[in-house]
């Protein structure tokens, strides 16, 4: 019997590592039984501190790849992992590892050796459904660097496409950066919902810096009629986000849904954005041939990005803010 539950779980594992994008779609007990296993096989433990400087090395190298750098907050163990605080942009952007250094546990399950980053680990594509207009749904956190960065770069490809598809910013199900980031939900959400002329304004401004208080004022929006909404209605509207994010098995922030499929958004530049929506049309309008940048933001708030190939894609450009 042992020999038998040693080989079903060998061949999960060499599943996974195969096709490690299925990870950020497993359900939370099967990514505790895949942890045991990692750590049941791993060489030990290691200290607070080795696992602090090799993900500082990890994150910088594998995920952002010239992107912007992190430096080390904080570690703690957490839940048998180690919870490794980074700051990037001036922000707290959590991390967690396996005991033993081997594994990044996020949406996905990435190996931390070096020169692992290769085409196996890019999520296949998904093919979305086609309509005559798209309705495009971009779940995100208002402070995940991840999701800022394709807020960015989504926002000039929804703008080539105006009045051609149903947009919205969304929101995930739950929170991971704190009371600011709520609040600045709701406030978005309200905007969204009430004053929805200025919220494509309002959120490129907040992205720039996270300046919310300055952007509410430079996008012209009605302070009163935010207070009240905020105040009556945010938090209906934030149950309605949540429950489609739910529906739709939203993972992590990033998440782009069309047509009620999720789609890869990867890299995230607008020329990717407007390649990966176009698609979604049965006659793909004359829009669909702008030429936009294929630069790719870089996370969080400011306005630099990377050079990168709308047809490219690599560890960095799908990492995200995840929950299991």
């Amino acid at each position: 019997m042992a020999e038998k539950e040693d080989k079903t779980i060998e061949n999960f594992t060499k599943q996974m590592r195969k096709n490690p994008w299925i990870a950020s779609t497993i359900v939370l007990g099967v990514l505790v039984l895949v942890l045991l296993y990692l750590t049941l096989k791993g060489g030990g433990t290691i200290s607070e501190s080795e696992i602090g400087t090799k993900a500082v090395g990890f994150i910088n190298a594998q995920l952002l790849q010239g992107a912007g750098t992190v430096t080390l907050d904080s570690v703690t163990e957490k839940n048998g992992l180690y919870e490794v605080l980074v700051i990037f942009n001036g922000q707290k952007v959590p991390a967690y590892f396996t005991k033993d250094g081997t594994y990044f546990v996020g949406t996905n399950i990435i190996s931390t050796a070096e020169n692992t980053v290769s085409p196996t680990t890019t999520p296949p594509p998904v093919e979305v459904p086609k309509s005559d207009k798209p309705t495009v749904e971009l779940f995100v956190m208002t402070h995940c660097p991840y999701g800022t960065q394709a807020e960015k770069g989504i926002i000039p490809a929804i703008k080539a496409l105006s009045g051609k598809i149903d947009f919205n910013i969304r929101f995930v199900h739950y929170f991971m950066h704190g009371d600011k980031e709520e609040q600045e939900t709701y406030t978005q959400l309200c905007i969204r919902e009430g004053q929805k002329d200025k919220y494509i304004s309002y959120l490129e401004c907040f992205l720039e810096a996270g300046n919310s208080s300055a952007c509410l004022v430079k996008a012209g929006v009605n302070s009163a009629a935010l207070s009240g909404c905020v105040k009556d209605k945010s938090k209906d509207y934030y149950a309605s986000d949540s429950a489609l994010s739910k529906s739709y098995g939203v993972q992590g922030s990033p998440t782009l849904v069309i047509n009620g499929v999720q789609a890869d958004f990867y890299p995230r530049s607008p020329a990717s954005a407007l390649q990966i929506i176009c698609s979604a049309f049965n006659t793909s309008p004359s829009e669909c041939s702008s030429t936009l940048s294929t630069a790719n933001p870089s996370p969080g708030f400011g306005t630099s990005s990377s050079a990168a190939s709308a047809g490219t894609a690599s560890t960095g450009d799908a990492a995200s803010c995840g929950t299991a």
